[in-house]
Order: structure tokens, then C-alpha cells, then sequence
């Protein structure tokens, strides 16, 4: 996947923050003698099932992001198959439906990558994290953060597979 530059992944996440709070407000504001929000004609139950949408097309994550840490492997064999363990690790996440999105960053400010889990809870977020070799040996540590997003982040992984020309 392309990498997302730090800078701009800083200024994206308070631009999405400010998205999803501007889009809530309206329901957030809707009193109980106001009428019923105009049902969607093109709502899909199936896929908001399959999603874990909710009534917004929302749910909850744990945004993940990898950070250098403090064991620095050296080029090598060992960082090679380290490396080729992080990939592995996180196609089995994919496979489990527990990995929503991932990409590298640029490195600035130690910021490496990024993981999207597909839960809300942080507790389990981390267990998911915790059998990344990348995270195993040091090489990164992570910060944890809930977000809530479209629950369309679910489709990406099926869609970036139809993308690649190479087999993921």
C-alpha cells in the first residue's frame, strides 16, 4: 500500500474527527417530538450486517500507530525475516477480519505505520498487536486510539485484493 506522509496523516485525523462530529450533530440534535430521519432508499441491511454498521453506517475502532522503537534491527537476514513475519502477521489479521486497514508511514517523527483494528476495544486491539514481530522484537512500539468511522473501512482489504496486480 502507498505510504501515508506523517504530516499529512496529523493534519487527516482531526479533519476526520470534525467530519464525524459533523455528521452526527444532526442526529445528536434531533429531539423526541421532531420527526423520523427519511430512511435511506439505498440502504443494504446485508452489507451493514456483514460491515457491523450501525444505524449511521458507523462503528467503533482502534487506531494503531507504529512507532520506532527502542531495538533497532540491523540489515540482515534476521531483519529480513522479521519483516516477512510483520507482513504474514498482518495478512493472518486480515484472513480474521480483525485488521481493517494498514500502510506505512513515512518515518517522520518515528511514525512508521499504521494499523486499523477492527474492534473498539484497545484491550483487544493490543492482544492483535502484540503477535506482530515488529512489536515482538522492538523494532516499533504502538500508541493506542478509539475511532469511529464508516463501517465501509471493512471492504477495503476485499477491494485492495481486485486492485493488485501482484497476489497479496
Amino acid at each position: 500500500m502507498p505510504s501515508i506522509p506523517v504530516n499529512f496523516a496529523k493534519k487527516l485525523l482531526p479533519l476526520l474527527m470534525s467530519a464525524v462530529s459533523f455528521l452526527a450533530a444532526p442526529v445528536l440534535a434531533q429531539t423526541a417530538t421532531e420527526a423520523a430521519p427519511v430512511a435511506n432508499p439505498k440502504y443494504d441491511a446485508e452489507l451493514a450486517k456483514q460491515t457491523g454498521a450501525d444505524d449511521m453506517g458507523m462503528k467503533p475502532y482502534v487506531l494503531v500507530i507504529l512507532k520506532t522503537g527502542p531495538n533497532k534491527m540491523p540489515a540482515g537476514k534476521e531483519r529480513d525475516e522479521m519483516f516477512k513475519g510483520h507482513f504474514a502477521n498482518m495478512k493472518r489479521l486480515v484472513g480474521e477480519g480483525k485488521l481493517a486497514f494498514a500502510g506505512p508511514l513515512d518515518g517522520v517523527d518515528g511514525w512508521r505505520g499504521l494499523f486499523v483494528m477492527a474492534t473498539g476495544d484497545i484491550e483487544e486491539a493490543k492482544k492483535y498487536t502484540a503477535t506482530d514481530p515488529v512489536i515482538i522484537k522492538g523494532e516499533m512500539v504502538a500508541d493506542y486510539h478509539k475511532l469511529y468511522g464508516s463501517a465501509a473501512l471493512m471492504l477495503v482489504n476485499e477491494a485492495h485484493g481486485k486492485l493488485s496486480k501482484k497476489a497479496p
